[in-house]
């Protein structure tokens, strides 16, 4: 039996829960699916998130591709970082073993970089400098710069930490930190959808931009013409200034959690 919950109240995780124990009772499954996503308008972001989230899992066993896919994309939606809150609190450990949260960077701009250099819009960033010399731009301004890497450790593109140190000097990166998200935790926390998708964290620990790196679309084009979203919001927060794009359409490969 579901828990009681009022109008406009949090879905109780108990609804999932429910939901997931009784996967071998697929009538019950569904009737409390169903009674968990008609709660779902009067939820918060985060617990309609979970509650999609348990809604792809069960159509997965049930043979219901298309609709799990549905469910996924909802409930990664939902989990969005929203631009104007505070940025969701994060832990991930480098490629030296250094643990790196998002607390210790208090007062600082932080940047998170969704990376995966198999993918060619993320390639072509990096191949001609552009990468590189935005990160030296940024962190040059005392901003702190996190790659973050979320390809599964399954994944043909997954990097050991060896494999990425040697991507590093190769790559000449200017960041502070690699981070190594194999666990997909730190992505998912904030939706990372694309490689690359961008994210600026303010001083006072608030999301101010996420989207596109810039607004060229492509893997071919010149990043030096086109408009940098992330330098933009870095040189507005420098200079004290609103940042005129918040919030874009990512571009790239999708993250291989």
């Amino acid at each position: 039996m579901l828990p009681a919950a009022t109008a406009g109240s949090d879905l109780d995780v108990a609804v999932t829960g429910s939901v997931a124990a009784n996967i071998e009772d697929w009538p019950l499954a569904f009737r409390l699916l169903g009674d968990a996503l008609e709660r779902v308008p009067h939820a918060s972001r985060a617990s309609a998130s979970r509650v999609h989230g348990v809604a792809s899992y069960l159509m997965v066993l049930a043979g219901e591709a298309s609709t799990a896919r549905n469910h996924a994309e909802r409930a990664l939606a939902l989990a969005e970082a929203e631009v104007g809150k505070p940025a969701p609190a994060f832990t991930g450990k480098d490629l030296d073993g250094k643990t790196h949260r998002l607390a210790d960077f208090k007062d600082k701009i932080v940047i998170l970089e969704a990376y995966n250099l198999d993918c060619p819009f993320c390639e072509h960033h990096y191949k001609n400098g552009a990468m590189q010399e935005l990160q030296g731009y940024a962190t040059s301004k005392g901003a702190v710069w996190l790659v973050v890497n979320s390809v599964n450790a399954k994944h043909s593109s997954y990097r050991t930490p060896e494999a990425a140190k040697k991507e590093w000097d190769a790559q000449k990166m200017k960041a502070t930190a690699w981070i190594d998200d194999s666990s997909g935790e730190l992505g998912k926390l904030y939706a990372m959808k694309t490689t690359p998708q961008m994210y600026v964290i303010n001083a006072e620990g608030i999301l101010v931009y996420q989207g596109a790196i810039d607004d060229k679309a492509s893997s071919n084009h010149d990043p030096a013409q086109a408009r940098n979203y992330v330098k933009e919001a870095v040189a507005s927060l420098q200079a004290g200034k609103p940042i005129e794009v918040t919030q874009t359409k990512p571009y790239g490969c999708s993250v291989k959690y």
